[in-house]
């Protein structure tokens, strides 16, 4: 098959962290062929949407781990798959992305599914289970958010589209900050911010784990530094090998289903103590993390579903 990845330039990726580049590797291992191009290139002309993409072969050697033809013009109908897969920010450009592949719909299996990417932002889907989640609140108002701050006292306060842990403040009740913070925050953007109690089972680890297809395949503890409260790898969380719980598979038997029907292939979800905090599905990490402390093949059952998806699609 010839495989298309949207994403961030691959000249850049962590080899051993990445999870992108993992399902690449795997893809090129089962002999297809990969094209790579990023956001920028993604254009539509005379009902084709297409992109300006460079063929490539990858190989596990850092720092030499890519070589790329030089780019062409792809109409992106006569692609098998195409993944998804840029970093956050979900802004304006990053939702166009999706507008744009939805046309291909019907003509090109897209992974994840562009339209439920678009309307299941990581911390706003979670508020359909309100059961299985923390107090919340999302809000611009600054108000609203002090009143929230009074009734928790203390709280965790984040951009709304925020990710990799950037601009995540812990408030205790004695904290006298909010208000600067709120200065800040809305001077940047437009956007709500959520502000959720704070959970102190988080000293103990925010547990990522991994659904395929909406079927849980494992997970990772990821420990904050000392002094920290986010636990993203990206500001020095420590991931941990770690079993699912029989809460976390009660909250995946719960989200699986639905994450499946709405295309959602590969999906990370965060789970602090028993409280579920996020459902990532925009561009989620921690394969080869789960791989290497459970020797499984999770890109290789990533490829297995989208494999199944595409015969039944016929």
């Amino acid at each position: 098959m010839l495989i298309a990845f949207q994403m961030d330039p691959i000249e850049d990726v962590d080899i051993n962290a990445d999870s992108t580049f993992r399902l690449a590797e795997e893809a090129q291992a089962r002999g297809h062929d990969l094209l790579v191009y990023t956001p920028d290139d993604l254009f539509y002309r005379e009902d084709k949407v297409c992109a300006r993409a460079r063929r490539v072969t990858l190989q596990r050697v850092k720092g030499n781990h890519v070589a790329a033809d030089a780019p062409e013009i792809v109409d992106l109908a006569e692609v098998d798959v195409i993944w998804l897969r840029q970093d956050p920010p979900f802004d304006m450009g990053y939702i166009t992305t999706t507008h744009l592949l939805d046309r291909l719909r019907g003509k090109t299996l897209i992974v994840n599914d562009p339209f439920w990417v678009r309307n299941s932002p990581e911390k706003l889907l979670v508020l359909d289970y309100p059961d299985l989640t923390p107090p919340t609140m999302v809000a611009r108002d600054l108000e609203m958010l002090k009143a929230f701050k009074e009734d928790h006292g203390d709280v965790i306060l984040k951009p709304l589209y925020g990710n990799g842990g950037a601009g995540v403040f812990r408030l205790t009740r004695e904290d006298r900050n909010l208000n600067s913070l709120h200065e800040l925050f809305v001077g940047i953007n437009r956007e709500p911010l959520i502000m959720q109690k704070f959970l102190p089972d988080v000293s103990a680890g925010d547990k990522r784990v991994i659904l395929v297809d909406g079927e849980p395949v494992g997970g990772i503890n990821r420990v904050p530094a000392k002094g920290e409260v986010r636990s993203n790898m990206h500001v020095g969380g420590r991931p941990e090998a770690t079993a699912l719980t029989e809460r976390e598979k009660e909250i995946c038997a719960i989200i699986g289903p639905r994450l499946k029907e709405m295309g959602q292939v590969f999906v990370g979800i965060d789970v602090i103590g028993n409280w579920l905090t996020e459902i990532n599905v925009t561009s989620p990490t921690g394969i080869q993390e789960l791989e290497r402390f459970d020797g499984v093949n999770i890109a290789g059952k990533i490829w297995d579903a989208i494999d199944k998806r595409l015969a039944e699609a016929g």
